[in-house]
């Protein structure tokens, strides 16, 4: 019997550590920028219109400019269930899975039921195109 109290306790413990990892990734917030994602060119700034965006499928971000010469970059995968969301439009992108809709300008979640706002990456322009610093 004590090997199953110690098998219980373990999957216990780690299955606490999953809940608070996939908590903290939920959260899209305070994490890094993967490596693999820095200095990364995602598109060029004359292919974002002021006051639209771009998907950029490969990374799984788009691109928005809503003011001249502002850009920013975000998850494109919904916070509900991991859906992609749709390319920006009216100032806003939505998740065709279950209809939660985002700011595109600052990735807040406008409509439910997604309840965490999408991932922000930091960027800058660089000899014209927007990467990810």
């Amino acid at each position: 019997m004590s090997q199953n109290l110690s098998r219980r306790a373990a999957l216990g413990t780690f299955g606490a550590a999953g809940l608070a990892s996939v908590t903290a990734c939920g959260a899209g917030q305070g994490r890094q920028t993967p490596q693999n994602l820095v200095g990364k060119e995602l598109v060029k700034a004359a292919d974002v219109p002021v006051g639209g965006g771009k998907i950029i499928g490969e990374h799984k971000i788009f691109v928005v400019q809503p003011s001249e010469g502002v850009f920013k970059a975000f998850s494109s995968v919904c916070t509900h269930q991991g859906c992609g969301v749709t390319a920006p439009r009216d100032g806003k992108v939505s998740c065709p899975c279950h209809g939660s809709e985002f700011d595109a300008a600052t990735g807040e979640v406008l409509k439910p039921p997604a309840k965490a706002k999408l991932r922000e990456y930091p960027v800058e322009v660089k000899n014209g195109a927007v990467v990810v610093v």
